[in-house]
């Protein structure tokens, strides 16, 4: 009876339907888990290393190899400072810097009032003596006709040859009168010349084609062909250069000129544009030499212009080898940055997807911050140049850009 009781008193642990909470704690678990494995990849994504990328550019490269190496400016052949003929103020600027002006162009004006005055003087005087002239005139035709009247007189026995010769001297010298009245005309016509040349040389114009690189002078100021006044007179109105002018001027050591001659192609680089090269030639080597510097002069003309070259730019230059026009070559250009190392190879990591691939390249010229790779990478990759320097093939990273 002892054991019945117990048994009924015995409490059952199992619920009923307690079999379908598992499907629950499944759930919860796989929620758990996915939640879990996505903050794992977002917080491995942002722990990835960052990289700075750059396309790789193709390039078109002359044949032949450097043969010397200099260093110059680039100068204009035809430039000028503008100044008048004459010492005068200036009343009007019509330049600014930067501006194209053509040959004859009016570029300023001094003031002309005093060469005006003088110019509406000549100009009556001319007037006046062509009316003296033309009053002389009447005089001498009037004494012709006297002459005339005399001879016909003495046929007739009617004058005596004394009248006769005084008629002759009336007429020779009122002739002699005429022509020298014509020639103070002349004169007078001469000094008109001079003063309408006064007022030209007043109107300052350009001298050829080009374009105003600086304004040196304003209104109200002085200005003189030669330097006066204490400085406080301008000596020019601006500077024009002619921009189809331009050339190279390098000065080269005196012991490898023989590495240069006419018509030697050279590959010049401005140092504003390092990545630009520019093809040139040669012009001539000027025939002296600088004995305190030990050097010789060389022009450099380039094939082609461009408006980014201006007057006074620093520029570097390559004299090659000449070699045929036809022969040439391409290569990729990248960043100096963008070259590795690997056991004594040269390599670049690409980049493609989310992930960096090693490549072994054959290097060509490094020049500046540019590598020119001769094989071994495409036009349009994608190659580090910032990164981690433990890159390895394979690894992912995460491209962030400036």
């Amino acid at each position: 009876m002892t054991d019945e009781r117990l048994a009924s008193l015995r409490i059952e642990r199992q619920e009923p339907g307690g079999g379908r909470a598992w499907p629950w704690v499944l759930l919860a678990v796989v929620l758990l888990g996915g939640g879990g494995t996505t903050g794992w990849l977002m917080f491995g994504e942002a722990r990835l290393p960052e990289v700075r990328t750059s396309a790789a550019r193709e390039v078109r490269l002359d044949s032949g190899s450097t043969v010397l190496n200099a260093s110059g400016y680039v100068t204009a052949r035809r430039m000028a400072t503008v100044s008048s003929k004459v010492t005068g103020r200036v009343v009007e600027v019509l330049i600014e810097e930067g501006m194209r002006v053509r040959e004859g162009q009016l570029l300023a004006r001094l003031d002309e009032s005093n060469t005006r005055v003088n110019l509406d003087l000549a100009l009556a005087q001319v007037g006046a003596t062509r009316t003296t002239v033309n009053e002389t005139r009447v005089r001498l035709r009037e004494a012709e006709v006297e002459l005339g009247r005399q001879q016909r007189l003495l046929e007739r026995d009617l004058a005596s040859q004394s009248a006769l010769d005084a008629a002759q001297a009336q007429v020779d010298s009122l002739a002699a009168r005429v022509e020298q009245q014509t020639e103070q005309v002349k004169v007078a016509e001469a000094r008109v010349g001079l003063w309408r040349q006064e007022m030209d040389d007043r109107q300052i114009r350009a001298p050829f084609d080009g374009i105003v690189v600086t304004k040196n002078a304003q209104p109200g100021e002085m200005i003189s062909p030669v330097s006066a006044g204490g400085g406080f007179t301008r000596t020019g109105i601006g500077t024009i250069v002619d921009m189809t002018s331009l050339e190279i001027e390098v000065d080269v050591n005196e012991s490898y000129i023989n590495r240069v001659s006419s018509g030697q192609p050279v590959d010049a680089v401005l140092d504003a544009y390092s990545d630009w090269h520019i093809p040139a030639t040669v012009i001539a080597i000027v025939p002296t030499a600088d004995r305190q510097r030990a050097t010789v002069r060389v022009r450099i003309g380039f094939d082609q212009l461009d408006p980014r070259i201006l007057p006074d730019m620093a520029v570097k230059v390559a004299f090659r080898d000449a070699a045929p026009v036809d022969e040439t070559r391409t290569a990729l250009v990248v960043p100096r940055a963008a070259l590795r190392q690997l056991d004594g190879d040269d390599i670049v990591l690409v980049h493609r997807g989310d992930i960096v691939l090693t490549r072994a390249v054959t290097l060509g010229e490094v020049n500046g911050d540019l590598a020119y790779i001769e094989s071994g990478l495409e036009a349009g990759e994608r190659v580090v140049v910032d990164g981690p320097a433990e890159l390895a093939d394979g690894d992912r990273v995460r491209e962030v850009t400036e």
